[in-house]
């Protein structure tokens, strides 16, 4: 494994000649992961889509807070920024953490509105899968109401989320109760997999799964996904009722992003998420 920090730009992550991840937290509106591969070293996501250019790999955000817009990149919008170059550290089972702290700004310079700690930690697990441990803590500066768009034909999004690459395609959904869904909304489940076929070659497959932790608010999360040109899977904790939050309650959520070669089926991502669960039991 090799780490490289462009500092003031970006963190990179490969194993051998196969970029696995880059965390980029400077230079656009919000932080995110891209390219975000397959452990073999396909690229799973895409980058800023035409349909929807404030998609950017995996990242996290709510659509609305007090009203304003940290989703769309449409002028007035909220923004999040990473206050100093992130620091990274070592950890058992050749783990590595990157941990930030970052301010949520207001449109147009009217203040801050979060100061948030967020923290990746990468994962290795076996030679076809490795995880990223999402752990984030929202501190509001005054009372606030995250919402969401309401779901009509669209909406209810707003969490952590992927947007797949184009060429990942005959994807699908399988939810922790062993159904799939081409487009989930508002599905609760502790997790949810979006896997699907690879170009690049015969049989390539891979997928990405989100775990929910059992401490998060509204757990089992609502999941909100879709298949096709815009393959998005995204966890959606408002996506039936917006949250409210006061001044200087903390808002943690965790999660894991496991991110696998090949489909898996139910039972293999079931193991898989007591096997994270009981990790949080050890330590």
């Amino acid at each position: 494994m090799k780490l490289e920090h462009d500092i003031g730009h970006s963190i990179e992550l490969s194993d051998g000649s196969r970029r696995l991840w880059r965390y980029v937290y400077s230079g656009k509106p919000k932080p995110y992961f891209h390219p975000l591969s397959s452990p073999s070293g396909h690229v799973l996501t895409n980058f800023e889509p035409s349909d929807h250019v404030w998609h950017r790999g995996l990242w996290f955000t709510f659509k609305f807070v007090n009203g304003e817009n940290f989703w769309e990149e449409n002028d007035p919008y909220g923004t999040q920024r990473t206050l100093a170059p992130p620091t990274t550290w070592t950890g058992p089972g050749d783990r590595i953490a990157i941990a930030s702290k970052l301010t949520w700004e207001r449109p147009n310079g009217a203040g801050t509105i979060f100061r948030e700690s967020r923290t990746f930690t990468h994962v290795p697990i076996g030679v076809d899968a490795y995880a990223l441990d999402f752990d984030t803590t929202l501190i509001p500066w005054f009372n606030v109401l995250l919402d969401r768009t309401p779901f009509t034909t669209w909406g209810g999004y707003g969490g952590l989320i992927i947007r797949g690459s184009r060429s990942w395609l005959d994807a699908r959904h399988l939810l922790a109760d062993g159904s799939t869904n081409p487009r989930p909304t508002g599905v609760p489940a502790i997790w949810c997999d979006l896997s699907g076929k690879l170009d690049g070659g015969k049989d390539l497959s891979a997928g990405v799964a989100m775990f929910d932790h059992p401490a998060n608010p509204r757990h089992p999360t609502p999941w909100y996904g879709a298949t096709g040109p815009g393959l998005y899977l995204s966890s959606a904790p408002l996506f039936h009722e917006p949250m409210p939050l006061k001044k200087g309650d903390a808002l943690r959520l965790r999660y894991r992003v496991l991110v696998h070669d090949r489909m898996w089926e139910k039972d293999r991502l079931q193991q898989a998420y007591d096997a994270w669960l009981g990790e949080g039991e050890q330590s």
